[in-house]
């Protein structure tokens, strides 16, 4: 009696499944930059290398952007090969969708995030929604602030100029000042370092305390008195405001505190 053989089944095999978004994509070069034209290597050579780390491979594989193949791979690119130059014009270019190779290329590009990014819509508009809300905080800090915090955070950007500024002056540049750079404003209006430099400014212009001219040492100025020396290398102003938070520091500013009102 012949003995029948049970067949095992061939294992199937597991279909990929297409993950690249069929869309028209846009890019634009790093830090702002919008030059007239802008070339971007688009086949290896060994002054611009330009490799891709195939992790299922587990090599290197050479890259070349070819108009007459379906590949970007130089392994996988067939017969002869039809280059073209890869241009932004004024800082940005624009690829449609139909173009599969050259936005896969340019994804696989090791001068991307480097030289060049792909804008995405999604994460900018994250981005812009950050930055409003940001901006948002500002004005309303700005809008309840009292004429001294703005005098202090506004002395940051525009120095001595703001002892000849109006209330309404001093206001108008505030609020202009927390929609222009609003995280450096919330920073400063969170700083009291910023109030208590503007004291002592204050506090010298009035003529109530004075600073040598060689800048390391605050006195008073009726009777020359030192207050502190200022640490080598240290801004005054900075360093007085430090010292303003220490038990001797404290009596003093509620001594000025009072000659100033």
């Amino acid at each position: 009696m012949e003995t029948k053989v049970k067949k095992t089944p061939a294992p199937k095999q597991e279909v990929k499944k297409e993950t690249w978004e069929y869309k028209d994509r846009h890019y634009y070069l790093a830090d702002g930059k919008e030059p007239l034209t802008y070339t971007i290597p688009s086949k290896h050579t060994q002054r611009y290398p330009l490799v891709w780390f195939d992790e299922e491979k587990g090599y290197e594989r050479e890259l070349r952007y070819a108009t007459n193949q379906k590949s970007i791979f130089v392994d996988e690119q067939k017969g002869s090969v039809t280059l073209k130059h890869i241009v932004f014009k004024d800082g940005v270019l624009h690829v449609p969708k139909e173009k599969r190779s050259l936005q896969e290329f340019l994804n696989h590009h090791p001068h991307k995030g480097i030289i060049f990014n792909e804008l995405d819509r999604q994460v900018e508009a994250v981005d812009q929604l950050e930055e409003l809300d940001l901006q948002l905080d500002a004005l309303n800090a700005a809008r309840s602030m009292d004429v001294e915090q703005a005098e202090a955070i506004l002395r940051v950007e525009l120095g001595s100029n703001v002892n000849n500024m109006s209330t309404k002056e001093l206001k108008r540049d505030l609020l202009l000042f927390a929609r222009q750079n609003p995280r450096l404003f919330i920073d400063l209006a969170n700083d009291d370092n910023v109030i208590l430099r503007n004291f002592a400014i204050n506090a010298v212009d009035n003529g109530i305390i004075k600073l040598a001219s060689d800048q390391r040492t605050f006195t008073w100025a009726t009777n020359g008195k030192k207050l502190m020396t200022v640490p080598f290398d240290e801004n005054p102003y900075s360093a007085m405001a430090a010292w303003f938070k220490t038990d001797e520091g404290l009596e003093i500013y509620k001594s000025i505190d009072k000659k100033l009102k």
